[in-house]
């Protein structure tokens, strides 16, 4: 009895040494710092308090679950507005102030396209930049890894619903008057002219405005039937209800992931009715699969006052994703090994999503959802 004793009282003490070793490790492990750039004020903060939500959350279930070798991961978020050379400075100081390892969920399609240049000469890392547009993809930069799939791909599923089943075919586009709303608005352009059409009127925005009227007249004198949209939720919502006002409810009106789904659902009310929107990522309430409810358990424990969303999903998965490949690199952690592991492993199951890459390929996701929002946000085709 008393060996037993002396047998437990040595392997507590065993453990508690080795309990005790792993944590001063990880004390003396530097942290693995990521960067991000992203409108947390201004009429599209929902969408850069959403992403920056979905990385914490996963971040903080890596790091509770050891981190990255021992490493912990913490996420700097700056706020750029939606604007260009805010996102310029934020990016400078988080490469070169920071030393992020990597630019992580950076928010928008102007914001990416000012910032290109510095990260493709400083060579860093740019992971899953909430946008789909097609200068991320082509030409090809090893250094730039897209997690959704295109606003080109977007927009040919809004065409396939919208004009090959619908049967619809005045087709008008709303747009932003930047190289976000030029990406939509020549992926509606390029869908539509595989199948023999042409829109039949256009009208734009000033971004960070919800200034809509110009772009009324100019799409409503030619009578369409659908109204595309490539804009952000605060003037998307603005259109659509002027325009279910002055024109009537009849008219639909298809929109693009970047939109900010929940955010345009709240900001309309019952004008969204007839209102869809194509999505990258699966449905946040699908609990039959894993990784969608992993993502509800890590919001509920980590970030319970940010909503469930499509958009919290993306940065959660970006965030998981990150991880999983990091975790995976033999040897010491650097981007040309984060790079060539993702490069080598090719495919990465997140419960139930499949991620895949290859050559000249950085994009994991190509698959396109469609939803409509009123009374609530909900798929629109099993």
């Amino acid at each position: 009895m008393q060996r037993l004793v002396r047998l437990s009282g040595l392997f507590l003490a065993l453990s508690f040494v080795l309990v005790s070793s792993l944590a001063a490790a990880r004390a003396d492990a530097p942290p693995l710092v990521l960067g991000q750039s992203c409108a947390l004020t201004g009429p599209a903060q929902n969408l850069g308090l959403e992403m920056r939500a979905g990385l914490l959350a996963a971040f903080s279930l890596l790091n509770d679950e050891g981190g990255i070798h021992g490493r912990e991961v913490i996420l700097h978020s700056r706020d750029d507005g939606y604007e260009p050379d805010k996102a310029v400075r934020n990016t400078k100081s988080l490469i070169f102030g920071d030393r992020a390892f990597a630019l992580i969920g950076a928010v928008g399609t102007p914001t990416a396209m000012a910032v290109e240049p510095l990260v493709r000469g400083s060579k860093m890392l740019f992971f899953g930049p909430f946008t789909g547009a097609e200068f991320l993809r082509t030409p090809f930069n090893p250094y730039v890894v897209n997690v959704r799939a295109s606003y080109f791909q977007e927009m040919e599923m809004l065409a396939a619903y919208l004009v090959d089943q619908l049967q619809l075919t005045r087709v008008a586009c709303f747009y932003q008057n930047d190289s976000y709303g030029y990406a939509g608005l020549k992926g509606i352009e390029i869908a539509l002219a595989k199948r023999g059409m042409k829109l039949v009127s256009k009208g734009s925005y000033e971004r960070n405005t919800v200034a809509v009227m110009g772009a009324m007249r100019d799409i409503y004198r030619a009578e369409p039937e659908v109204v595309v949209l490539a804009g952000a939720y605060s003037a998307c919502a603005e259109f659509i209800k002027l325009s279910r006002n002055r024109i009537g409810t009849d008219l639909l009106f298809g929109s693009i992931s970047f939109v900010g789904t929940e955010s345009l659902r709240d900001a309309l009310g019952a004008y969204g009715r007839g209102v869809v929107v194509s999505q990258v990522v699966p449905y946040p309430w699908d609990t039959n699969i894993a990784l969608v409810r992993e993502y509800q358990r890590a919001m509920s424990k980590y970030q319970h006052d940010a909503p469930l969303s499509f958009t919290t999903l993306e940065g959660f998965i970006v965030g998981r994703l990150f991880g999983k490949i990091a975790l995976a690199v033999p040897g010491e952690l650097s981007r040309e090994s984060f790079l060539r592991t993702m490069a080598e492993t090719r495919t990465f199951d997140l419960g139930g999503l499949l991620l895949e890459f290859g050559p000249e390929d950085n994009q994991g996701l190509d698959d396109i959802y469609l939803t409509t929002i009123y009374p609530e946000v909900r798929k629109l085709l099993d």
